[in-house]
């Protein structure tokens, strides 16, 4: 994964080969930066199953537009184990008719994993749309315990 933080948050976290992956990043490298060291503790938590991944780094999410980030925020309120959908985190967002692209926002979704853009489903309880791949997508649900393994 390559993760990506400000000073105010961590603002990109992708997997390898990802869709919309920013690709080499012209950034200073400092794996002592205290958001990426929050990343890296989260992450180690989550996979370990720990405690769901533990309290989430703090989040720089302005780079979105205002929809963006208000998708994004509809999907932070997604449990781990729990599932939603491209309408209801449409509804979420402030405009229930905007599914298709709450459905964009969330494909284009800078931090994946702590802002939890794989558990959502589209009607039905269908697995689509996942910007890391479909198969990432049902092993993290299988991980979480959303569906089964």
């Amino acid at each position: 994964m390559t993760a990506l933080a400000t000073d105010l948050g961590l603002s990109g976290l992708w997997f390898d080969g990802q869709k919309h992956h920013p690709g080499p990043l012209v950034a200073p490298e400092d794996p002592q930066h205290p958001m990426l060291q929050a990343t890296a503790r989260w992450l180690s938590a989550y996979w370990a199953r720990t405690q769901d991944g533990g309290p989430a780094p703090a989040l720089d999410l302005s780079a979105g537009t205002p929809f963006q980030r208000a998708v994004w925020a509809a999907l932070l309120s997604i449990p781990p184990g729990g599932t939603s959908t491209y309408a209801a985190i449409a509804a979420a967002a402030g405009s229930p008719a905007a599914v298709r692209a709450a459905g964009a926002a969330i494909g284009r979704n800078p931090v994946s994993l702590i802002v939890p853009c794989h558990r959502v489903l589209g009607s039905g309880g269908a697995l689509t749309g996942y910007a890391g791949g479909l198969e990432r997508k049902r092993a993290l649900l299988a991980h979480e315990g959303a569906i089964p393994a």
